[in-house]
């Protein structure tokens, strides 16, 4: 699919390689509910394609995401589409979860709140020595049910409580050491490395790296047991859909 200048998200097909690309740079890709739409289609499309093994999540203009849209949500009017934004939003993350292929999330200068929960759906982590991830909503008086889900399926409790409780920014080298990344490397050098990793993926034989994925998830959180923290993040999720972002964290 060739982006169009008004493609909130999009993907791209090169070879056996996907790309699933958020594309509001202006807006160092943002969150908004249109674009979760277009994200959740291009997904589909990505997983619905024989010829694409692995996918390289990324954000255009040289940066992950900043989180959720705050001027976009707090607009008056009200966008439309707000009222069941959490909803798609968990719907988004499920489908991350259940994509049978292996996602590399090049994470180029942030992943904030919304942006960090994107980066943690990643199956393997490429980040940059000064990138960051934060869970900051905490900072905002605000839940954040997706970066718990995905927690809970990534680490250990004592590393949840570190990044949630706190809210701070993690670095690359940190998120290394705390095995939330697979790689780090020098900042302009994220995106041709999470590209070269996922070429030597798709080259595996067998689609190997797809299989093991799948061992990996059924050995250490079954489909049911990881589907059941996204439905209880939908559930607080739900209970807390007038919460809007007021402030960066």
């Amino acid at each position: 699919m060739a982006a169009r200048e008004d493609d909130l998200a999009y993907f791209e097909v090169f070879g056996g390689r996907g790309e699933l690309v958020l594309n509001r740079p202006a807006r160092r890709n943002a969150v908004n509910g249109p674009m979760v739409e277009a994200m959740i289609d291009s997904l589909a499309a990505l997983v619905a394609d024989p010829a694409v093994g692995v996918i390289v999540l990324r954000g255009e203009g040289g940066a992950l995401c900043s989180g959720l849209d705050i001027k976009e949500f707090g607009a008056d009017p009200r966008p439309r589409w707000v009222e069941g934004f959490q909803g798609r939003w968990t719907d988004l993350h499920v489908a991350l979860l259940e994509c049978p292929k292996v996602i590399v999330v090049a994470l180029e200068r942030f992943g904030i709140n919304a942006g960090s929960s994107l980066t943690l759906a990643g199956d393997l982590v490429v980040a940059g020595e000064t990138a960051f991830l934060q869970i900051g909503e905490v900072r905002q008086s605000g839940p954040a049910p997706m970066n718990l889900a995905w927690l809970a399926l990534r680490t250990t409790p004592a590393v949840a409580n570190r990044l949630l409780i706190t809210g701070r920014r993690v670095p690359g080298p940190e998120l290394e050491s705390l095995g939330l990344a697979a790689e780090v490397v020098p900042d302009a050098q994220v995106l041709e490395r999470s590209r070269a990793l996922a070429d030597e993926l798709v080259g595996y034989p067998d689609d190997g790296p797809a299989r093991a994925k799948a061992t990996v998830r059924g050995m250490f959180s079954p489909g049911l047991e990881a589907r059941a923290h996204f439905e209880a993040a939908r559930t607080v999720a739900g209970s807390t859909a007038g919460w809007v972002p007021t402030a960066n964290p």
